[in-house]
């Protein structure tokens, strides 16, 4: 099955970004992304929509939107949508009824960044999710890069330090958006699970040091969505994009932070009596479920079930490992880069079921 790389969670200077469409479209295909997803605040953009080519290379640009209660201080419960055809950011008010004319429209929904926390040298509100009674959403960001920055701004002389060196950002998700990630799944519910860059381009200073924060081609290179797909992408946008969508929806998805080393060719599987299936996919246990993993690299793996870890692997490309009880089981990959262990690969769970 075709895998590509995707790039969501973005913002042009419609909203609060600083770039325009095609600087979007130039720095994915220098990054050599497959596809992005572009999600302005409370504003559908439709007419930037399609491929953008440079010699033999092409990027698809999709244009989503990230809506949110502009009447609300702060402004919290900011929701990425996709595959929506007409403008919601009049339902924001109403997260739950958002979510339901999403649904009926066909669209799906993420919680966006759910653990965003304050910034205050900085004047950087919280934007954490708050409304956790609201259902029918596709999934969440448990990874945004612009809010894991946000939890190094500890002090100005860090704020510098990261601004100049922003390859030393990135470590993982935030530990506690994992958990929430954890305790929704544990539910039985299916929760797909993104990863989104959050960029901006943004232009920023301190006294006389200026510096624009994580440019889009940055960003590109770092956080990504890689996708299963059910056949290659053909060009054509309307086809290939209803492809993205059902990846989504689906959960055939996992997260890879691309800088340190590509993770294009991760694969997790799950080989039971009669049936095959990948992550996002549900399998029951019967006579017991074989999980594969294989990595583009030798490196850490870990085994999650229900949130726990349940075995890890060091040094190793390929990994197995017999399932006797039913649960959620997921993978996460670290690999060591600028000294530190860094979160590499984070995927979307298998539910093996009774």
């Amino acid at each position: 099955m075709p895998e590509i790389a995707l790039n969501l969670h973005m913002h042009t200077r419609y909203s609060d970004g600083t770039g325009s469409h095609q600087d979007i479209a130039d720095a994915a295909l220098k990054a050599g992304l497959d596809a992005v997803i572009v999600t302005d605040h409370n504003l559908l953009v439709r007419d930037y929509e399609g491929y953008y080519a440079r010699g033999d290379q092409k990027v698809l640009l999709l244009v989503g939107e990230e809506i949110h209660d502009q009447n609300r201080v702060p402004e919290k419960n900011h929701l990425l949508v996709f595959g929506v055809e007409k403008e919601l950011a009049g339902k924001a008010e109403n997260t739950n009824q958002l979510i339901k004319h999403i649904q009926q429209a066909g669209g799906l929904s993420f919680l966006a960044h759910p653990i965003d926390p304050a910034a205050p040298l900085f004047n950087e509100a919280d934007y954490s999710w708050e409304d956790w009674d609201v259902s029918g959403y596709t999934g969440i960001e448990l990874w945004n890069a612009l809010s894991e920055f946000k939890t190094r701004l500890n002090s100005k002389a860090e704020a510098i330090f990261y601004a100049y060196l922003p390859k030393r950002v990135a470590r993982g998700p935030i530990p506690e958006t994992i958990r929430i990630w954890d305790r929704l799944t544990a539910t039985g519910n299916k929760v797909v699970a993104i990863g989104g860059s959050d960029a901006h381009a943004l232009s920023a200073s301190l006294g006389p040091l200026k510096r624009t924060l994580f440019p889009y081609l940055f960003h590109f290179r770092g956080v990504n969505t890689h996708l299963i797909l059910s056949s290659p992408l053909s060009g054509e946008v309307d086809r290939d994009k209803k492809m993205i969508l059902e990846a989504l929806r689906e959960g055939h998805v996992f997260i890879g932070y691309d800088l340190p080393y590509p993770t294009r060719g991760f694969q997790f599987k799950g080989s039971g009596t009669n049936q095959s299936v990948i992550m996002g996919d549900e399998i029951p246990l019967r006579k017991g479920v074989t999980i594969q993993i294989s990595l583009p690299l030798k490196t850490e793996c870990v085994l999650i079930k229900d949130g726990t870890a349940v075995k890890t692997w060091q040094n190793r490309q390929t990994c197995s490992y017999a399932v006797t009880k039913p649960g959620v089981y997921r993978v996460e990959v670290y690999i060591h880069y600028k000294g530190l262990r860094r979160g590499w690969i984070f995927s979307n769970p298998i539910y093996i079921r009774v």
